[in-house]
């Protein structure tokens, strides 16, 4: 059984109509974006909630700046801190765990999952299980527990806004009233630093070369994600649980330019593409105007000033990420998870310096090659998966490749 997204709405959200979004992770990458929407349209929104892990002075001046109703940072020894910086604002002020997930159950018109990793997956769960648009921008929901998730979507009928470009450009040109018509999705990828590299190069990459991506700003982990990647594999289980098509109607497809940022082919031979100048903001802006459009600073497509598209297959021997998802896949139970967590642990050590570029997707393949599957019914099925995958691939990395 595919579990899909909710079918998109018809009509037009009137743009005169105020919105009340609450943004969890206000003070990352993603939240930081969101909240720089905002205020470039004040009336198009209200917020309701912003939450921070433990940068407490961002959050404040957020908080201020927003007139948000409350603020959480989920450290709660910060909590002094954080009702001290907002002192006489009439802003409510609250810190921990269970403060993060009531700020998802309060009530809003949509709500951005912005926290990153395990973090993220109660909150964001409390933010579905309301029924209300959510913008997704955590991989571990979908990736570690996606048929979790994705039950209750539609359980409790939220609409599942993906925030990833590529998601996020499947879902503008995917028609969900007519899936019998769509052959197969196309997942696009930059290719990473080391598309042209060789395996012997890629065996002596250092971090520095692998955080620099060609064309996206992006943090040290999901840089190095995209030089493996992995961030591809990722994508693709991503993918599977949000749109109703079979594994074998998901293909990746290497695009340097990073123009089209995915598209989806029709049974009569039309291919449908989203593109756009490689910038978060446009997917988050379409998130959180949905179903309507919000203008945003990104900079504008020329395609003249380009000149030129260029597209490949990935070489699944230099970057066999893309296999081993595919297989953790379709292997189901709690490989998909198991494989996200070694990945984090072995990308961790490899920026550390502590073991090569090729060893990320060794630890990786080597861990789910000595794997007892369980399946994943809950978030305790998640979190005791994680934790063990962790300690597995700390331990296999510890006897057989550290070099520090």
């Amino acid at each position: 059984m595919v579990l899909s997204v909710i079918p998109k709405q018809s009509g037009v959200e009137s743009a005169s109509v105020v919105k009340s979004v609450s943004v969890l992770g206000s003070t990352g990458s993603v939240g930081c974006n969101t909240i720089d929407l905002i205020e470039r349209s004040p009336e198009r929104f209200s917020v309701r909630a912003l939450t921070a892990n433990h940068n407490v002075t961002l959050l404040a001046e957020q908080a201020r700046r927003l007139g948000a109703t409350l603020a959480v940072v989920a450290d709660d020894t910060r909590y002094g801190l954080l009702k001290e910086a907002l002192a006489g604002s009439g802003i409510d002020v609250a810190a921990g765990r269970q403060a993060v997930i009531e700020a998802a159950e309060m009530d809003s018109d949509f709500v951005m999952a912005g926290i990153v990793g395990a973090a993220g997956l109660e909150p964001t769960l409390a933010a579905i299980r309301r029924g209300v648009a959510v913008g997704l921008a955590n991989k571990e929901c979908l990736v570690s527990a996606g048929d979790l998730f994705m039950r209750e979507v539609n359980d409790h009928g939220a609409q599942l806004l993906p925030v990833d470009s590529e998601h996020n450009a499947i879902y503008q040109v995917f028609d969900f009233d007519n899936i019998k018509n769509v052959e197969k999705i196309i997942l696009t990828a930059s290719g990473g630093p080391f598309r042209t590299w060789t395996k012997e190069q890629m065996e002596r990459a250092t971090p520095e070369q692998a955080v620099a991506h060609p064309n996206w700003s992006m943090g040290a982990k999901i840089s190095v994600d995209s030089a493996t990647m992995m961030n591809k594999g990722l994508e693709l289980i991503e993918a599977h649980h949000l749109f109703p098509v079979g594994v074998d109607q998901i293909d990746i497809l290497v695009h340097p330019q990073s123009v089209i940022h995915s598209m989806v082919s029709y049974i009569d031979g039309s291919v449908l593409a989203q593109m756009g100048a490689p910038d978060m903001r446009t997917p988050i802006a379409y998130t959180l105007a949905w179903p309507s459009r919000v203008r945003t600073p990104s900079p504008r497509l020329d395609l003249a000033d380009i000149a030129k598209l260029t597209f490949e297959e990935p070489d699944l021997d230099r970057f066999p990420s893309i296999r081993v998802a595919r297989e953790a896949l379709l292997n189901g139970g709690c490989r998909a998870c198991v494989m996200n967590a070694v990945n984090e642990v072995a990308v961790e050590y490899f920026l550390k310096g502590g073991i090569g570029f090729l060893d990320i997707m060794r630890v990786v393949t080597g861990v789910l090659e000595n794997l007892a599957p369980n399946a994943i019914e809950s978030l305790q099925d998640v979190y005791f998966t994680d934790k063990k995958a962790r300690t597995l691939a700390d331990a296999l990395i510890k006897s057989k490749f550290l070099n520090i």
